[in-house]
């Protein structure tokens, strides 16, 4: 499969499930390969997976956190919250890195604590300025991993880490980081604004590898210089900017499917999503499906939502920055994300039923915070 998207097309298609779970399977080179890409089978992959299954949790914190704020414009739902400072917007967010990747891979738990703040920060327009952190270790050699990681991420994407707390002696090892950032107030790109006829677009970076500490990351950063991924992060500043945009995410650990469902719930609207069009490597040559692809956090990643005559020239800024970005699918009022392929269609998420964030209220999405026609961690 050459890179970009249009690549399920025909022939063998690759599944990562139990052979029983799957019709018509034969065996190549002892992976498990599906004589047609069953939208059923990727739709079920994505509701199920942990990445997304783990987000479920947010909708009750949020119930027992919220308070009202007048200076703050969006919070909950977005990837940073927005907090209005006169013309400007800071841009706060946090993250933490799930236990297993710190187990697997310090020095990368470490790098990625800084990466999925950066992204949070750029998803929303913005411009990332300084971060802090919270390490929790039990051993001075992980302390020593963690931060080598944290420090190589923290000087390729020129943003500083300038404080933060240590815990140098507990039973367990976690890093937690946040980030503050800035952006202009009319420039914000918020999740629970995409419109009815909008057109899906995905921007990945296609040129890396599956990381060989954890095959569920997609890793386009560490091999690239400080110049290529600082102007990979700041295509989405000027999208903002220039108002090309109606919504957007970074690709987190719900993948890119899953990523879309989140910005959907969040807008209260529905999507078709065509399975052939999402932006991939070739699957095939790196040894991984495409379910799995699907599920993967790229190092480099987002979904947006855009007008129709804004595609071209979105699409175009990206590649120009390196990235694969493709119109995948359109929004509408269904409130349902539905995956195609040909002439089959399966049903992901029915978000007018049960969230994957969960962040309803009895009439939908809870909002608090809203300014004007725009705005919602």
């Amino acid at each position: 499969m050459p890179n970009g998207p249009g690549r399920i097309g025909t022939g063998s298609k690759y599944i990562i499930l139990h052979a029983a779970q799957i019709p018509s399977i034969e065996r190549n080179d002892g992976v498990i390969v599906a004589n047609s890409c069953s939208t059923e089978i990727i739709a079920k992959a994505v509701r199920e997976y942990a990445g997304v299954t783990r987000k479920s949790a947010i909708g009750r914190i949020i119930k027992g956190l919220r308070i009202d704020a007048p200076f703050v414009v969006a919070s909950f739902g977005e990837d940073a919250a927005v907090i209005q400072n006169n013309d400007e917007g800071l841009l706060l967010a946090a993250d933490g890195i799930w236990s297993k990747l710190m187990e697997a891979d310090p020095y990368w738990a470490g790098y990625c604590s800084v990466l999925v703040n950066i992204h949070d920060i750029a998803a929303m327009g913005g411009r990332p300025l300084a971060m802090v952190d919270v390490l929790s270790v039990a051993s001075e050699q992980i302390c020593h991993d963690v931060s080598r990681g944290m420090l190589d991420a923290s000087r390729q994407f020129g943003v500083p880490i300038v404080g933060g707390h240590l815990h140098p002696d507990t039973p367990y090892n976690v890093i937690d980081v946040a980030i503050l950032g800035i952006v202009r107030m009319d420039a914000a790109i918020y999740s629970h604004t995409a419109r009815e006829g909008d057109r899906v677009v995905a921007a990945i970076d296609l040129d890396g590898r599956v990381h060989p500490s954890c095959i569920l990351n997609w890793d386009s950063v560490t091999m690239k210089s400080a110049e290529v991924v600082r102007k990979q992060i700041g295509v989405l500043e000027g999208l903002g900017r220039d108002r090309l945009v109606t919504a957007g995410k970074d690709i987190s650990n719900p993948g890119v499917i899953g990523t879309l469902g989140m910005l959907l719930e969040m807008s209260g609207k529905g999507a078709v999503l065509d399975l052939d069009l999402i932006p991939c490597p070739d699957l095939k040559a790196i040894g991984i499906t495409f379910d799995h692809w699907v599920r993967m956090y790229p190092g480099m990643g987002f979904i947006l939502t855009v007008r129709p005559e804004h595609v071209a020239e979105v699409c175009r800024r990206f590649a120009n920055a390196g990235m694969a970005a493709a119109d995948i699918g359109s929004v509408d009022t269904s409130r349902r994300l539905t995956v195609t392929h040909r002439d089959e269609s399966s049903p992901v998420f029915d978000l007018s039923r049960e969230g994957i964030m969960r962040i309803f209220n009895g009439e939908g999405v809870q909002r608090s915070h809203v300014s004007g026609n725009r705005c919602d961690l």
